[in-house]
Formats: C-alpha cells, sequence, structure tokens
C-alpha cells in the first residue's frame, strides 16, 4: 500500500482517539433490503468457504527486473534516479538463493560479488512463494489490483497484473493456498471508482474463470459468495474519490442478485472517524451494506505505544461489527522502514525487535477475539513490511550513502514466515500459544 501520509499518523495515534462522538453500535434499524432473487453458489470441491480461521498476506506482486518479459525495467526497484546504489526505493534485500530466475544488478556486495533480484512478473517467482505459504502453513493471500496501474491506458502496468494474476491463481491451485483479489484505490479517482473496477473485476472473473469450482478451487469465499476486497475507503488524506463513490462501487459488484461478498479495506481509527478517518457518518453506512472489514494498521503504533491504542479498538470494533454482522479482520505488520523511497525518513522507523512487535500484535489480535487475521505484507520491502526471506543485516548489498536493513542476523531469514505460520495455527485453534514469541 502507498504510505506517503501515514508515519505522521504514528504521532497522532500516541494520544489515542480524538474526542469526536463513539457512534451507536446497535444494528441499523433499516438495513438495505435484500434482493428478491439471491444468487446462490455451489461450493462443491471448494477449499475455502469462510475467512473464519484464516490468516493471509497482502502480496505486492509488482516488481520487475531489467531484462525479464515485462520490459518494465527495474520497475519498483527504482527511484527517480535509477537503480544504482544510492537510488533506489527498497529497504529490504530479498533473499534469493531459492529462485529460480533473478537478474543481475548494479549493486554489490562487500567482496565484489553482483548482487540480483527477482521479479514478480515471473511465474518461477510466485511459485516459489506460493510454495512457501504451503510449507509454513500460511493459508494464502489477497492479491493487490492497483487501478492506477490496471486502467487501459496502462497497457505495460494491466498486463503485468494480469500476469501476476495468471500465475498466483495457478500456484494457489498447485499448492492448495487462498486467493482474492484485493483492488487499491490509491490513486483512483470518482470516475475510476464508480465506472471502472467493477468492469476490470468481472471482466477478471470471466477471462480466468475465478467462480468455477475445479478451475480455481482456493479462489476466497464468504457469505457463500467469491469474496472480493476493495481497499482504501474513508481516508481523510484528500483522495480524489468520495465515501459515495465507494457506496456506488459496492452496490454495482454485488449487483441486484448479491453476487459477491464485499471486504473493505478502512482507516484504522474508522470506529470513532477519527485520526485518520474521513468524519463522514456515511462510512459506517457504507461498512453496514459490506461483509467484512480490514482497518489500515501499519504506523498507526509502535511496540511502545501498541497497548494504548489497541485497547481503544480492537475490542470495541470487534464488538461494532458483531452487533451490526460484518466480519473484522485486525491487521499485523512486522515493522517499518522506508529510508530509501522517503530519504527525510529514518530507517527502521517503525522497529521489529526481532519478531517481538509483529508478534506482541499477534497476540492482541487473538486475545481479543479475532477469528482471522491479515499480514501486511508479503513482499512489500519498499516499506519494510515483508515476511518473506530476506537477507540478514550486514550481509546486504552495499548503497552508496544509503543502505539496506536486514533480518537480525541470530534469526533464519524465514523467521517473519515461521511466526506468521505459528499465527495460523493459534486462530484455528491449533497448539499452546502466548504472549511470548514460540521457538523454534
Amino acid at each position: 500500500m502507498f504510505l506517503t501520509y501515514w508515519l505522521s499518523i504514528i504521532l497522532l495515534s500516541t494520544f489515542g482517539c480524538s474526542e469526536s462522538t463513539e457512534p451507536d453500535s446497535t444494528p441499523d434499524p433499516d438495513p438495505p433490503t435484500k434482493p428478491t432473487t439471491e444468487i446462490e453458489y455451489d461450493e462443491t470441491g471448494l477449499l475455502y468457504t469462510n475467512i473464519d480461521g484464516l490468516v493471509m498476506a497482502g502480496y505486492q506482486g509488482w516488481f520487475a527486473a531489467e531484462g525479464d518479459d515485462s520490459n518494465r525495467g527495474w520497475y519498483h526497484y527504482q527511484s527517480g534516479c535509477g537503480f544504482q546504489p544510492g537510488c533506489s526505493t527498497i529497504d529490504m534485500w530479498a533473499d534469493v538463493s531459492e529462485y529460480a530466475k533473478t537478474y543481475p544488478t548494479d549493486f554489490k556486495f562487500e567482496n565484489g560479488e553482483t548482487a540480483h533480484l527477482f521479479s514478480s512478473y515471473d511465474a518461477e517467482t510466485t511459485d516459489l512463494h506460493f510454495k512457501w505459504m504451503k510449507e509454513y502453513g500460511i493459508d494464502g493471500v489477497y492479491l493487490q489490483r492497483f487501478v492506477a496501474e490496471v486502467k487501459d491506458s496502462n497497457p505495460a502496468g494491466k498486463r503485468h497484473f494480469d500476469k501476476v494474476l495468471e500465475n498466483a491463481l495457478a500456484a494457489a491451485k498447485k499448492y492448495g493456498r487462498a486467493v482474492c483479489i484485493m483492488y487499491d484505490l490509491s490513486g483512483a479517482t470518482g470516475e475510476d471508482v464508480r465506472e471502472f473496477v467493477e468492469k476490470d473485476y468481472f471482466e477478471l472473473v470471466n477471462k480466468y474463470k475465478l467462480f468455477d469450482n475445479q478451475e480455481n478451487p482456493t479462489y476466497l469465499r464468504e457469505n457463500g459468495k467469491p469474496l472480493v476486497a476493495v481497499w482504501g475507503v474513508g481516508f481523510n488524506d484528500n483522495r480524489k474519490y468520495s465515501i459515495e463513490d465507494a457506496s456506488i462501487l459496492v452496490d454495482q459488484l454485488k449487483g441486484t442478485q448479491n453476487r459477491v461478498s464485499v471486504m473493505l479495506g478502512v482507516p484504522y481509527w474508522w470506529r470513532s472517524l477519527g485520526n485518520d478517518t474521513e468524519n463522514n457518518p456515511k462510512l459506517h453506512e457504507l461498512i453496514k451494506k459490506s461483509d467484512v472489514i480490514m482497518p489500515w494498521a501499519v504506523g498507526r503504533y509502535n511496540s511502545t505505544n501498541y497497548g494504548e491504542v489497541s485497547s481503544q479498538t480492537l475490542v470495541s470494533d470487534l464488538q461494532w461489527c458483531n452487533s451490526n454482522n460484518v466480519k473484522y479482520i485486525p491487521l499485523v505488520f512486522p515493522g517499518f522502514s522506508w529510508g530509501n523511497m522517503n530519504q527525510e525518513s529514518e530507517y527502521n522507523a517503525i522497529p521489529r525487535l526481532k519478531g517481538n512487535f509483529f508478534w506482541q500484535q499477534i497476540n492482541g489480535a487473538v486475545k481479543s477475539g479475532a477469528k482471522s487475521l491479515y499480514v501486511a505484507m508479503f513482499d512489500e520491502i519498499d516499506e519494510g513490511t515483508a515476511i518473506f526471506k530476506v537477507m540478514h543485516e550486514g550481509t546486504t548489498p552495499l548503497n552508496a550513502d544509503g543502505k539496506f536493513i536486514g533480518i537480525d542476523p541470530e534469526l533464519q531469514t524465514d523467521h517473519y514466515l515461521f511466526l506468521t505460520g505459528q499465527a495460523g495455527k493459534w486462530v484455528k485453534g491449533e497448539g499452546t500459544f502466548s504472549a511470548t514469541q514460540p521457538s523454534r
């Protein structure tokens, strides 16, 4: 996700909710009228018929490499000055020792050896990532689909994300992992939200047979319907679309037959309409006609103030959602760093603390009653939230006056994959866990 705005929110979240009036948590007395002929789906052969018990991660899939078949150069690795020492957007360097296909960069290790990276466009990359999900017990991913990237005016972006989706569907079927498309509205206009997203989604449904039980038995369902997620609704950072635009989109996606379930990615303070959230009661009306919400927590707290901040949100958020028949998925993230993408920001702005911060959030969410988790993110090395394998601190390539951060030397490079899998066991009620992160 794009977080140009979010680190400033840490200061706000330190002081808790704003003084806005707490919304009524009672059910809507006049819920929207259900369609007279609601579509029903046969769920025979499906592996994931609801979100309960699932721990899934967001999956960016946006990295390209010079020499791959996407022809996008070092897309999402490079900064405005290119991709060479001193110029990059990534803060972490992927551990590519297991990748079947990698590409040489202009970066060197201390011994002079050339450093390599992967391309998300390659099917081999996606296959390995889904193989890891199965090995570590991670249920699957929400595949990010950035509206600004996949419009007809951006054919290179659309081709890239269509290919990543195609690869992911194949790998999900191969390894039995859940997948769900998540539209990221960052950079979209009101017209995009009202007129493009629904059209694009059902083009994908038809092109890739998303609702076909045999073709895609792992596409995620909820409330008896295929699930589609829409991220970026209700934020107060001057977006070019409104809550009303998003409400129209939800109506379009569901249609007259309630043909899909909808998950909304909303601001962290959505319930109180404070801090990062637009002060507009229509957001609550929109949430009530969705099926699932996931509040965006990245940058809203650190290990020091997590207890204070989460005590004002988790339990009350869950109660509100339960009262209004909306499911609630808390977000957890391992840490945050974007020192190369935003050079005015410090590296390790929200430290990982060797996994303790990550497990602190998992413990808080599960003990608050969460039945599923959203992990940000599987492969996000621009903002330092990736859970996949990255290189150790001190072993990364040289980066001129900058640097790359890494996993603590005493941890294995797969430590956050391991912790995510353990979180999945806890959510499913398997094994015994506590506030102390599990050892291997």
